[in-house]
């Protein structure tokens, strides 16, 4: 997984890197340098950022300082790219693009570091609560989910994670009446391999859905790229709930930075 190549275009900007282990790299009058991800560097006009491979990690995130000078819809300046709205046009990027920001020269001051790499996640168990149709499955079915390891499929995004592994047996059929879909509902058509929504996802669906990802995990498993293996664990939503709040810890305790005079 690449990223993309940016030229500046203002007098100044500041970025970071983060959610990766990649590093950017930067080109200043034809001289290359590379800035680990979790750092930020400010950028002037004519410098050339790249993002090379990502690392372990199938995304990142660019943050530029200011933001974008661009009309939020429902409070975001995110893309949703199904639907065209929202973000640039409502589409991907393409070659060519000049994306406004809402600063167009940033001051000098120190840069600042993560004190500690984000934790990627990788070979972690992803947590699951199951249901809420878990009865449409036999007792084989939820035991195979659970003590089987799948494989994400090289047809996933941002919309749904298609699984390869052992197949999961329905005892009702796989069709529902349609009902409510979350980011993280696991479905199960006839093929019986389960596919979990992502956060492009819709907001009903029409298949049993045997569990549904906890949303702190969310993020650890749409770090892993297809090829990537998957398993699953059960827990409770009381333990959700305080896997909840050790994320928010977390999250508050990265948000500390370093500072460095580049």
């Amino acid at each position: 997984m690449l990223g993309p190549t940016m030229k500046v275009v203002a007098e100044s900007l500041r970025v970071a890197l983060v959610g990766c282990s990649a590093s950017m790299e930067i080109e200043h009058n034809n001289v290359k340098r590379r800035v680990p991800s979790g750092r930020s560097v400010r950028l002037i006009r004519d410098d050339v950022l790249h993002i090379p491979f990502l690392g372990d990690s199938v995304c990142a995130y660019l943050a530029i300082e200011g933001g974008f000078a661009i009309p939020p819809v429902l409070g975001s300046t995110s893309t949703y790219v199904p639907g065209g709205v929202g973000g640039f046009k409502g589409r991907r990027l393409q070659q060519g693009d000049l994306v406004p920001l809402t600063l167009n020269d940033v001051e000098r001051r120190a840069e600042s570091v993560m004190r500690r790499p984000l934790p990627l996640g990788m070979d972690d168990l992803i947590r699951v609560i199951l249901g809420p149709q878990v009865d449409y499955f036999t007792e084989g079915a939820v035991e195979t989910f659970l003590s089987s390891e799948y494989t994400v499929s090289f047809q996933s995004d941002r919309m749904g994670f298609r699984l390869e592994g052992p197949t999961l047996t329905h005892s009702k059929g796989y069709n529902i009446v349609s009902d409510g879909a979350v980011t993280g509902s696991i479905q199960v058509p006839g093929s019986g391999q389960p596919i979990v929504l992502m956060v492009d996802n819709p907001t009903t669906g029409g298949y049993p859905k045997i569990a549904t990802v906890i949303s702190s995990d969310i993020s650890t498993l749409g770090r892993r790229a297809p090829g990537r293996k998957v398993r699953f664990v059960a827990v409770t939503i009381d333990e959700a709930h305080v896997a909840c709040k050790q994320q928010e810890k977390n999250f508050d305790e990265l948000s500390h930075f370093d500072s460095v005079f580049d």
